[in-house]
């Protein structure tokens, strides 16, 4: 049927419509992305150039050396070693599983440290490397470098770990470095990015715990131009990083090995420091550990090992022990009473071997009692009964004063974990701890050290320095850093009258010195070489009048964690003094029959700079110090300076 006009004519309208609109939405479209590529190829050109670029250039972080530790010699006491490893970077290796094959082909993987990986890297970002295999020698990591085109992801690395060749000497001084975990990060809030590299090292204990931020250093850069499969093609330029500062100890590591030694086979703690300048030179504490396990990753077995030994080698019993000081404490009653008033040198007091104190017996340790005896005698023959007479006269509250001016009760700042403040107990303290009022037999037993009263070997350390320089000396561990000097300038007078001070030293000469002292027995023979000192005995438990009555009448009775602790304070030479010492031996016994022998090995060893020789001891004493000091564990070649100075700042 032949169309009309009419139906031409509009059928040519419709077309025409539909022409217009099909165009107009082709402009459209056109112009949109012709805006869009302008916008992504001229206004967003930088953006997207960046980004190409970041897919060939990888910025990588470069590990700071850890600075080194040195003792006041020049001894290195903590070093690092090179240590190979390979990591790898999960978005880089694909299929992680097929490279940890290959990479098992190629070299001997530890399974169970194979699955420590495998866990991690489930566990990090997949842009963190994670540290598949460390301590591998030259031959495995050149076998790995030459695989790299079959081990997407793996990088063979060379990094540096910690190492402490004193090993255990130095344990419970320097301490150990471990790796970064989650809980260190969430316990210190530390995001330096530095601590995202695999097996990155940090403080764990002590002066590397303490020091962190100084050992640690700053971190560096690198940028390298990698292919669309991750290998590294070309280094283009790096910011090196700067190594950790090193330090400098106030310890000598001669000395430091000589006092573990003599500690050896002893659950104890000692320190020796210079009476002058408050440098700790030795700190003991015995059974002691090696720190290299810790860095090196220490097994379960192991771990479990030092932490149920019931002579807990992980403490620090020189800082971080706490004990009844005993009479080493009665120094510092016997100032605070001269210095109260309350006592003239020359006045006696009778000792029966006991004082009745309302309905309460307290005893002497001599049972016998003393007789008559002035302050000078009741401290070298230690009379527990001349003291209970001063607790009553000048009180606890002056007593405590005292034992705070001279180092006591108090925490002192070292770079060491876990620093004990002490005890010296006031009325107020009982009050708000024990909800109590004081009563006198409080006062009683503080006198001779026992109640309430705590101390350290390092508070009792401090003490004895102050007592032999009457001057306010302060404990200090880093001697420099990067060669600048952190000692402190020099101690203040302490305030104590001199004349009283004199008395009290007399009166420790008279321990080791006269006949009748408590220490007479660990005597030097040597005038030059003189100590002075005071032994103690620090009560852990009563005997029950039960158990007197099964037999048992003294500390050998007893199972060994019952005993008393025995102790001892002293300082050399007697007449210049210039080292002080204390020494704990927890669960020991008598101070004098224990303590006392190993402080004086101690001193003579610091004020010789040697092992000393029998000539030094009496003479009924000689052979067997012969004996003991061939069997001890004593470096026979004395730690030597490595020659390399410590590293100062330009």
């Amino acid at each position: 049927m032949k169309r009309t006009v009419k139906d031409t004519e509009d059928s040519t309208r419709q077309i025409g419509r539909r022409s217009l609109f099909v165009g107009g939405l082709f402009l459209a479209t056109g112009a949109v992305l012709t805006g869009r590529m302008r916008y992504l190829q001229v206004e967003r050109a930088d953006d997207f150039r960046l980004l190409a670029e970041e897919n060939r250039i990888n910025i990588r972080l470069l590990p700071p050396a850890r600075g080194l530790i040195f003792d006041r010699g020049g001894v290195l006491l903590a070093a690092n070693e090179q240590n190979y490893r390979v990591t790898l970077v999960r978005e880089d290796a694909g299929d992680v599983d097929a490279v940890l094959a290959e990479l098992a082909r190629i070299v001997t993987l530890d399974m169970t440290a194979l699955e420590r990986a495998r866990a991690e890297i489930a566990r990090r970002p997949p842009f963190v490397p994670v540290t598949i295999a460390d301590r591998l020698s030259w031959a495995e990591i050149s076998a790995i470098a030459v695989n790299a085109p079959a081990l997407p992801g793996i990088t063979p690395e060379v990094g540096l770990s910690r190492v402490y060749p004193m090993g255990a000497d130095l344990a419970h001084v320097v301490g150990y470095v471990g790796p970064v975990s989650d809980y260190y990060l969430e316990q210190t809030g530390d995001t330096d990015p530095v601590l995202q590299i695999p097996d990155f090292q940090v403080g764990r204990y002590n002066v590397e715990a303490r020091m962190e931020r100084v050992l640690r250093g700053r971190a560096g850069t690198k940028r390298v131009e990698v292919n669309a499969g991750g290998r590294v093609m070309r280094e283009l330029d790096r910011d090196p990083p700067d190594p950790g500062g090193d330090l400098q100890l106030t310890i000598d590591a001669g000395l430091q090995n000589y006092v573990e030694a003599r500690l050896s086979g002893e659950s104890a703690g000692a320190i020796v420091m210079d009476c002058q300048s408050g440098e700790i030179l030795a700190l003991g504490s015995t059974p002691t550990f090696d720190p290299n396990l810790f860095v090196r990753g220490i097994s379960t077995a192991a771990w479990n090992g030092l932490n149920n030994d019931r002579y807990r080698p992980l403490a620090n019993k020189a800082t971080q022990g706490l004990y009844p000081p005993g009479s080493t404490y009665k120094m510092i009653v016997a100032l605070a009473a001269l210095e109260a008033g309350v006592i003239t040198p020359d006045e006696t007091v009778f000792c029966p071997g006991h004082m009745d104190v309302g309905d309460r017996r307290f005893h002497c340790w001599s049972r016998g009692g003393h007789g008559r005896v002035n302050l000078i005698e009741s401290i070298s023959q230690s009379c527990d009964v001349y003291f209970y007479e001063l607790a009553q006269r000048v009180g606890i509250e002056a007593m405590s004063a005292m034992a705070k001016r001279l180092g006591c009760g108090v925490r002192h700042d070292l770079p060491m974990s876990g620093i004990a403040e002490g005890l010296a107990p006031t009325m107020q303290w009982k009050a708000q701890n024990r909800g109590a009022a004081w009563v006198v037999g409080d006062s009683l037993n503080a006198s001779i050290g026992q109640g309430f009263v705590l101390s350290s070997p390092l508070h009792l350390a401090v003490m004895t320095a102050r007592l032999a320089t009457g001057r306010a000396i302060v404990p200090t561990l880093i001697r420099s850093i990067d060669g600048i000097s952190q000692l402190p300038d020099q101690a203040a007078d302490i305030g104590i009258d001199a004349g009283h001070l004199q008395l009290v030293q007399r009166g420790m000469w008279q321990v080791n010195n006269d006949r009748r002292g408590t220490a007479y027995g660990s005597r030097v023979e040597v005038a030059d070489y003189a100590i002075a000192g005071k032994t103690g005995t620090s009560q852990v438990r009563n005997i029950a009048a039960a158990e007197r009555a099964s037999g048992v009448i003294s500390n050998a009775d007893l199972p060994w964690e019952r005993r008393d602790h025995a102790l001892y304070v002293g300082y050399a030479p007697y007449d210049n003094p210039r080292y002080a010492c204390s020494v704990i031996v927890e669960h020991g016994g008598g101070g004098s029959a224990v303590a006392a022998p190993i402080a004086r090995d101690i001193l003579l060893r610091a004020q010789l700079g040697e092992v000393p020789p029998p000539t030094l001891y009496p003479a009924n004493q000689r052979r067997d110090i012969e004996r003991l000091h061939r069997e001890l564990p004593i470096l026979r070649t004395p730690p030597t300076p490595t020659g390399r100075t410590v590293r100062s700042q330009a």
